[in-house]
């Protein structure tokens, strides 16, 4: 069945992006109505997250969100198998120079990558430079094989899995590869830490902070959008942060999350709301999904 859809995939990236928009805005409205167990996430999410909005609102956010989710799952074929020249010319890259001069000055670079659900967009930068980043094994190794095949297809990147640690990152980091670098995952209680998102006390790796410290690394923020109706990609580094890391990983931590949400405020429907961000919860605090 994997295999079906990859070929599906495969046929899909040939059409007009406008046209795989279209499709994916039916496709993602058709599985926002089917896949009942995935809009119960997204809606509890939003409702910790937006309390200020209405059951309406939050019901047409979900929907928006479902469609970009999916649009981002049939869209990924673009970067798996277009030419180097339609990536390019879809994926709008801003900022890139400070970037490249940070690099040509020698120094190391963490680039803070938030979960918005276009994000392979960013593999962008492999056409520009050589990176390191990490990623979870996935249980499919027909679908781990083509992830990688797709995010290892330009330059010559360094794909780590979490497993591994973070080691061979900082190594990397250090040896002149920029950090690709995604914060904001649940990945249990294991060296997490509590801090507030959206005013929720979440579960949350304070490894930006740490790795900052071990590698001497600036952070930059990477953030991808995606322009209405098949018009392309923006893919865009913010400004280098001042201050940071400092002695105090909590606060370090709190101040990533309060950027993340800065973003996410800015275009909320493209954000990866079917992750259950909050499953770990506080000690003695009850289930939320």
């Amino acid at each position: 069945m994997i295999r079906i859809f990859f070929f599906f995939l495969w046929f899909f990236h040939w059409l007009p992006l406008p046209v795989q928009a279209g499709i994916g805005w039916l496709l993602g409205h058709l599985l926002y109505l089917a896949v009942i167990p995935r809009r119960r996430v997204i809606l509890t999410n939003l409702k910790l997250c937006f309390p200020e909005l209405s059951e309406a609102q939050r019901h047409h956010l979900a929907r928006r969100t479902a469609v970009a989710v999916t649009r981002s799952f049939l869209e990924r074929g673009i970067l798996w198998w277009a030419s180097e020249a339609r990536v390019r010319r879809l994926a709008e890259m801003r900022g890139f120079d400070k970037v490249k001069k940070l690099h040509d000055e020698g120094r190391a670079i963490i680039l803070l990558v938030p979960h918005f659900a276009n994000l392979d967009v960013g593999n962008r930068l492999a056409m520009e430079m050589d990176c390191v980043s990490m990623y979870s094994a996935q249980k499919d190794k027909v679908l781990e094989k083509m992830l990688l095949k797709g995010r290892l297809r330009f330059g010559n990147q360094h794909l780590l899995s979490r497993q591994e640690g973070i080691r061979d990152a900082v190594r990397s980091i250090k040896a002149g590869r920029p950090f690709y670098y995604l914060p904001d995952m649940d990945f249990g209680p294991r060296d997490s830490i509590f801090v507030p998102f959206f005013g929720v006390q979440t579960a949350t790796i304070p490894g930006l902070s740490r790795i900052a410290r071990m590698s001497n690394a600036v952070v930059i923020p990477y953030i991808m959008r995606t322009k209405p109706w098949g018009q392309g990609y923006i893919c865009e580094f913010g400004e280098v942060w001042e201050d940071f890391p400092t002695r105090d990983i909590e606060a370090d931590t709190t101040r990533m999350n309060a950027f993340l949400e800065q973003e996410i405020r800015k275009t909320p429907e493209q954000y990866y709301w079917v992750h259950k961000r909050f499953k770990t919860r506080p000690p003695g605090e009850a289930k939320l999904y």
